[in-house]
């Protein structure tokens, strides 16, 4: 079978966890994953199967949902609820207007430094490998967008703030927690966290499996013949005959899912061919 299948991820399971469990129940080798989740977080884990694999790349642009908490009082080295405490903060009155108001202050485009506990490489080296040895290293800032944040819930007597917020690729929402914090004059950590989206692929969309050609539904479908199918995957551009904005398009041949096509002034191209 080729196609995605999305998986509500549990706590305490590891992406690669359930990319071993959809092999298995495919009884197909090549498989893999659209974003990991750590084991403490839960949610939309898209699952590529078969030739679906090829189209990684593509899918990994695409923004994501999160539901948050926020714990306040606490910092934390990993930035979570699996980490050791290395400061705490009496917590000053806050309202719901002053929480907003922060959280309002990250809309938009921003830049993030990492965290030493992720699996970025600095010369070679994953980051959370230096981490465990008590290393420190320089980590570049690297642009973010936010394109919505929401309180949900202020519990002021669990001091826990609760915000969904919707995010670009590269995000680290840990850091986000801290940043909140640190703008709140408080210290925090991320004590749980949900995904309810990956691009088009939505929670209620759990234990799906999506055929090719279903995976982009938002971009346009171009049916092409037999001959110039030939053509196209043996690299030569087409003139298209009908205007089409620059973009991918999914490609049809004899009523079967070709690939992914490159538009551009009104030339296509082969992107990614199955």
């Amino acid at each position: 079978m080729d196609g995605i299948v999305v998986i509500d991820k549990p706590l305490g399971s590891t992406s690669f966890n359930m990319v071993r469990d959809v092999r298995k129940k495919y009884n197909e080798k090549k498989v893999g994953h659209i974003g990991t989740l750590d084991p403490m977080a839960s949610g939309v884990l898209p699952i590529l199967v078969g030739k679906a694999t090829k189209l990684s790349d593509l899918l990994m642009e695409h923004d994501k949902d999160y539901v948050a908490t926020l714990q306040l009082g606490e910092k934390r080295d990993t930035g979570d609820q699996e980490g050791d405490v290395i400061e705490t903060a009496t917590i000053p009155t806050l309202s719901v207007s002053d929480i907003e108001n922060v959280l309002n202050s990250f809309m938009g485009e921003t830049f993030q430094i990492p965290p030493m506990y992720s699996a970025l490489k600095v010369n070679g080296q994953k980051l959370y490998d230096l981490a465990r040895k008590g290393e420190v290293v320089e980590r570049k800032p690297r642009k973010i967008v936010i394109t919505s944040i929401t309180l949900l819930d202020f519990d002021s007597e669990k001091n826990e703030i609760k915000f969904k917020v919707t995010c670009s690729k590269g995000t680290y929402i840990r850091v986000l927690c801290e940043d909140i914090a640190d703008k709140l004059n408080i210290v925090g950590f991320m004590s749980s966290l949900r995904r309810t989206r990956v691009g088009n692929f939505k929670i209620e969309d759990a234990d799906k499996f999506i055929e090719m050609k279903d995976i982009f539904t938002d971009i346009p479908t171009i049916e092409i013949s037999s001959n110039n199918m030939k053509k196209l995957i043996n690299g030569v551009p087409l003139t298209l005959n009908e205007s089409y904005e620059d973009g991918i398009c999914n490609l049809i041949s004899n009523n079967e899912y070709i690939g992914i096509g490159d538009i551009n002034h009104n030339s296509l191209k082969r992107k990614i061919i199955l």
